[in-house]
This record gives structure tokens, C-alpha cells and sequence, in this order.
């Protein structure tokens, strides 16, 4: 079986990207003797390198490669080796220009870019089979290599190819996924507007029509374009595990939902050896570090709670965005820290030394063009002896105080044409309730709907519009044996094929919220509705607003004016054990955390009213002992309170009582045992 982290590492992965072909080879003996001096233990390297190695068809140049992997290792440096399927030559295009994707328009990309690949081509699948197996048998047992990375961001920039080879391969996907054409029909929903299919032979792939298409055949494409990439990714996968044993296979995530969603994670979580991410900051006006934390807690789970790697971040600002800032003093690390705070096994960087040329050449890197001289370099080299004194923190696992229910096939069909109002976004709620638990100084395991809850008081649903009828059963199964439940509007609607579940609204989670909704009302743009009760006098809503009809729930606020009036607007069921609250409009931050307050007490999670917001203490523990990650994203000083006696690891301090955190900083204390 392979291993699930790099091999040949005794402590954090700590590194980046590493392109020496863009350089001259006497610049790599500088890059690997500052490598050594800013402490990186690993880097990746042939990510996009198949022009080099394969110059021709059939003809190969791996000098380059030997003596490049031959330097890391007699430096100390691992190697994450890609293979370098994400980039085509040019020969492979001019040769089989049918590989390049077709929009739904009709419209066929050109060669130039990255990733510009139909991956249900079948030239395309047996070249990148190819190149694999002669990597694996050239390079599978080297000493330098750590691990294998296959391909490179899938889904990014291009998930979904809508051509004749795609329309073939989705009959045979359709033909697998539901045996005859009747039971898509049916599936499908093709009654409706005289969409019956006679033979799966008549079905292509959802192109562009005069009007809204079929959205279940639309969700469905968007399943077997998932599949499709994952189908390649593990025709790789096996070339290596099978020429290169015991070597661990991974492909770097891109979890974040600010970063891609055309991705179904859960699935692609269970076919990879480790779990990698890469994260950057999304500089949107958001508080970024939030997002950073959401993006880690969500890679950690999608790992099941294992420890992960973060294999790609910035050292600085990036170059795609309209705007790119500089990180500030400090924040490389506090970003980094945070990651492994949240089950990281390292801080990887996309790239060491930072292109001269291409369109990457204004992203950061740990060797910037300004050299050794500047700011960003001095904090890589403090960061590269930060790693290394973590090394006891390797193989622990953060601690979830709660956990909040997410789907990708969800949201994908919530993003699809024609719902009730463009202006709820999934996304966006999903970011609130993150942000309310994340400001309640809660660390949060995200689920997938149908996933054991029982571990956790307090569950949350931000944006679950399709639920299948099992995970109806399983949140009221949570709530019956005693969990606390939070679910936001427009959940529970329609199951697996976006069908609505028979009755009224909400569906599969009618039982569990003890009510019905008789008519969804969204408000216009810049309308808001008033709310009262107990602790929600004052509050007020906005984007949607619903008739609510309690079937054994208690209203606990209700609509002041709207159509709604006097309608509740959020509710409690107790329900066996445990309760359920249902929020039928869009909160704001306040009304957000007041109702969060309520349902934590139900859940009895203790406040933290000792922590200064936007200061995170988060938890790894295992064989090796308890650590306590505190960062402080303020620009004042803080006091983070103990509950036992430990040892800082990055300054060697004792440390007791309350924990001093500068403004700015990050403090690791590996508490002692009782």
C-alpha cells in the first residue's frame, strides 16, 4: 500500500514550486545552496515540463530531469515529481487538434494556455498514460522522490468539454449511471416540454439552446465531466502506484469556494494518497484570513480529518486578480501557520524563484526578482525555521469544536438557471455561517449530508437545496439522538436529479424542521424585512423571505411587515432529543450570531468571551501531545488563556496562565501532559 505523506521527510514540508527550465543550469547550483539556507526540505518540480521531456513523439530528453532530481538529493531536498499532463506540447495539438476542448457554443480553444484539455479524448488519455509510464520507470525509485503529483489543478481552468468525443463517452457514462434510456427520461424529467428521448443515441451534451435547457441533464453533464477527470487522474494514479510502490500519489485540490467550483471533492478526496490544497487569497474586501481558515478546515475534511499538505500559496501578492496587494509584514507567516493549524503538513509555495517571463511573472515567490536583499526573502528564511521547529506537530489532528453540512453537486444545482432569485447566492451563506462560528472562536469539520454527525454538538446548514432522501434521514437521525441543528433557507427542495420532493417544501427536511413552507416571496434588490421576538427586535432580513407553517416547531422571531408579516421567520423544533432551528430569510452578521448564540447554548458550547476577536486558537493533538495555535490577526497585542502549563515552540519559552500573542504574531505552545 502506498504511504499517505512524502516519503524521506523527517519533519514539515516546507518549499515550492521549483521551474529550473526556465533558467540556465548554472543557476541551479544558486537556487539549491539558497534553498538550503532558507531551510526547504521539498520541492515540486516537472509540473509542466512535457515539451521538455518529450520533444517530439516518441522522442525523449530526461538528462536534464536526472540532474536536476540528482542535485536535490545531494542537497537534502526532496522532490514532488508531476507529471505533466496539464500541459500538452504543441507537437501533441498540431498532431490531435480534436484534444482541444469545445466550449458549449460550439467554440474550440486554441493552444497557448494551460490545461486546455478534452479529457474524453482518447489520443489524449493514452499520451498522458505514456508520459506517466515512462516518468515511473525512469524515476520511481529515485531517493529524491517524495511523491508523485499527477496532472495540476483539475477542474482549472477547464472542467467540462462539449464535443462529439464527449457526447459519445456521456452516452456510454448515461448508459452505465442508468442502464436504459427510460430511466433517464424519467430521471430527467423529459416529459416536460416534449424532451423524450427514444435511444440514448439522440442525447448530446447540454450546448447552448435558444432558452433555459434541461437542468437535470445540465446537473448530470457537470457529473460525468467530474467523473471524466477524475477517470484520467486514476489511470495515472495506477501507472504509478503500480511502477512506483509504496511511493504516495496526490493531485493538488483546489478547495476553497472562491476557487473552484466545478470540482466534487468528497469523491476525489477518497482516490489520493494525501490530500493537497492550494490556497490563495481572494482580495475582495473579505477579512482573507476567514477564508483561509474555511479553505483548511474544508481540505482537512475532505481528507476525513487526516493530516493534509497546503502543496501551493503566495509569499506575496499574486498576479490574476484586478487588484493584487502585497501581504503585509508578517501575514506570509500568520497564513501559512495558519494552514498547518488547521491540519497542514507544511507550507508549500507556488514558486521558488519568480518567472522573468510568461504570464505568472508578477506572482510572488520565495525568491523574489528583488533577491536576497528583501523583505520577502528575510520573512521566508524566518518562516523555513519556524517549519522546522514544528516538526513534532507532524501526524497530529485538529480538533472540530462543530461542523457545517456542504455539497459541490449541491451547489451546482442551486447555480443552475432559473431559481427563485439571483441574488441568493450558496457561496455567500456558506461564508456567513462559516464566519459567524469562525468570530465564536469555533474550529469547524465541514460534512457531506449523508456523513456521520454524531461527534458534534452543534451542525450547521448554510445552503443544502438538493437532499437526497437519505440525508433527510441523517440530519433527523443527528437531531433525534440528541444534536443541535441550524438550517438556512432553501434547503431540502429537490433530490438527486433537481426533481422537488413530493409535497411541500422544505422536502427532505420537512420532518426534521417540524414545518412546511407554503410559498417561497424573494425580496427585490435593496428590500428588507423587519423581524421581532425575543432577542430579535430590531433585526431585519434581506433576499428571501418565505411562509412559514410550523408543524410542531416553535416561531421564536417573525416577519414585522412584507408579504410575510406575521409569519415566523425563524423557529426551534425539539425533536427526540435534540432541536432543530430553521432561518427562512437572509441574516446579516448580527441576527446571523444571535440565532447561532441560541442554538449553541441548545448545544451547550460554552462562549468564548476571553478571546479578542479575529485571534484564532485552534487544537492539534496525538501521540506526539497537545498543541495550541494561536494567531493574532490584529494589530494589538493579545492574552490567550491556558489551561495548562507548556513549552512555546518557536521562541523555546515556558509558557502558563495567559499566553502573550504580539500584535501580528503566531504562538505554538505543545501544552504538557497531566
Amino acid at each position: 500500500m502506498p504511504e499517505t505523506t512524502p516519503r524521506g521527510l523527517a519533519g514539515l514540508a516546507f518549499g515550492g514550486d521549483y521551474n529550473p527550465e526556465q533558467w540556465p543550469e548554472e543557476t541551479w547550483q544558486e537556487d539549491v545552496r539558497l534553498m538550503r539556507e532558507a531551510g526547504v526540505t521539498m520541492v515540486s518540480a516537472g509540473i509542466f515540463s512535457w515539451a521538455l521531456l518529450e520533444p517530439a513523439p516518441g522522442t525523449y530528453d530526461f538528462g536534464w530531469l536526472d540532474r536536476l532530481l540528482d542535485l536535490l538529493h545531494d542537497n537534502g531536498i526532496r522532490a514532488d515529481l508531476g507529471t505533466p499532463t496539464v500541459a500538452p506540447p504543441a507537437w501533441f495539438y498540431r498532431a490531435h487538434p480534436e484534444a482541444l476542448p469545445v466550449t458549449a457554443e460550439g467554440v474550440r480553444y486554441e493552444f497557448g494556455s494551460r490545461g486546455a484539455i478534452c479529457h474524453s479524448n482518447t489520443d489524449y488519455r493514452a499520451a498522458a498514460a505514456n508520459i506517466t509510464t515512462r516518468l515511473a520507470e525512469r524515476y520511481g525509485t529515485h531517493p529524491a522522490l517524495a511523491l508523485w503529483h499527477v496532472h495540476n489543478e483539475y477542474g482549472v481552468p477547464v472542467s467540462a468539454c462539449y464535443c462529439d468525443s464527449c457526447a459519445a463517452h456521456f452516452r456510454r457514462w448515461l448508459a452505465t449511471t442508468y442502464g436504459t434510456v427510460d430511466a433517464v427520461n424519467e430521471a430527467w424529467g423529459t416529459a416536460f416540454w416534449g424532451q423524450r428521448y427514444a435511444g440514448l443515441d439522440q442525447i448530446n451534451p447540454p450546448r447552448t439552446t435558444p432558452t433555459v435547457g434541461n437542468p437535470a441533464q445540465a446537473l448530470d453533464y457537470k457529473r460525468f465531466a467530474d467523473a471524466t477527470m477524475r477517470e484520467n487522474f486514476r489511470a495515472e494514479r495506477d501507472v504509478l502506484h503500480r511502477l512506483s510502490p509504496g511511493v504516495p500519489v496526490t493531485t493538488n485540490f483546489m478547495t476553497a469556494l472562491s476557487q473552484c467550483d466545478s470540482v466534487d471533492y468528497w469523491a476525489w478526496g477518497r482516490e489520493v494518497d494525501l490530500v493537497t490544497n492550494d490556497h490563495y487569497l481572494i482580495t475582495d474586501g473579505r477579512r482573507t484570513h476567514v477564508n483561509l481558515a474555511m479553505a483548511a478546515d474544508l481540505t482537512r475534511s475532505v481528507a476525513g480529518g487526516a493530516p493534509w499538505l497546503l502543496l501551493e500559496h503566495s509569499t506575496s501578492g499574486v498576479n490574476w486578480q484586478p487588484r493584487n496587494p502585497a501581504k503585509a509584514p508578517g501575514q506570509m507567516a500568520r497564513n501559512s501557520l495558519g494552514h498547518v493549524a488547521r491540519g497542514s503538513e507544511g507550507a508549500m509555495f507556488f514558486q521558488w524563484r519568480q518567472s522573468r517571463r510568461g504570464a505568472e511573472k508578477f506572482h510572488s515567490a520565495m525568491l523574489p526578482h528583488g533577491g536576497t536583499g528583501t523583505r520577502v526573502w528575510r520573512e521566508v528564511t524566518e518562516l523555513g525555521a519556524s517549519i522546522d521547529s514544528l516538526a513534532p506537530v507532524r501526524g497530529t489532528r485538529t480538533e472540530a469544536d462543530a461542523a457545517m453540512v456542504w455539497d459541490w453537486q449541491s451547489w451546482w444545482a442551486q447555480n443552475l438557471q432559473w431559481r427563485p432569485s439571483e441574488d441568493h447566492d450558496p457561496r455567500e451563506r456558506a461564508d456567513a455561517f462559516y464566519e459567524a462560528l469562525y468570530d465564536r472562536h469555533l474550529t469547524v469539520d465541514f460534512a457531506h449530508p449523508e456523513a456521520d454527525l454524531s461527534a458534534y454538538p452543534l451542525v450547521v446548514v448554510p445552503a443544502l437545496y438538493l437532499a437526497t432522501e437519505a440525508a433527510g434521514n441523517n440530519l433527523r437521525e443527528y437531531v433525534e439522538n440528541g444534536g443541535t441543528l441550524v438550517v438556512s433557507y432553501f434547503s431540502g427542495i429537490v433530490d438527486e436529479h433537481d426533481a422537488v420532493h413530493e409535497g411541500p417544501y422544505p422536502g427532505a427536511l420537512r420532518d426534521v424542521l417540524g414545518l412546511t413552507v407554503e410559498e417561497f416571496s424573494p425580496l427585490l434588490a435593496g428590500e428588507r424585512v423587519g423581524l421581532t421576538g425575543p432577542d430579535g427586535s430590531g433585526r431585519s432580513g434581506d433576499v428571501w423571505t418565505e411562509f412559514v407553517v410550523p408543524r410542531g416547531a416553535e416561531p421564536v422571531w417573525t416577519y414585522t411587515d412584507g408579504l410575510t408579516a406575521g409569519h415566523p421567520a425563524v423557529t426551534r423544533h425539539r425533536l427526540g432529543e435534540g432541536t432543530a432551528w430553521y432561518v427562512s430569510t437572509r441574516l446579516g452578521p448580527e441576527g446571523l450570531d444571535a440565532v447561532l448564540g441560541r442554538a449553541a447554548e441548545d448545544a451547550r458550547i460554552s462562549p468564548r468571551a476571553d478571546l479578542p476577536r479575529d485571534v484564532e486558537v485552534v487544537r492539534r493533538t496525538g501521540e506526539s501531545g497537545t498543541y495550541l495555535f494561536a494567531i493574532n490577526h490584529t494589530a494589538s497585542d493579545a492574552k490567550v488563556p491556558l489551561d495548562a502549563h507548556g513549552t512555546e515552540l518557536l521562541t523555546g519559552e515556558r509558557a502558563a496562565g495567559r499566553l502573550a500573542v504580539p500584535a501580528g504574531a503566531v504562538r505554538i505552545v505543545r501544552l504538557d501532559t497531566p
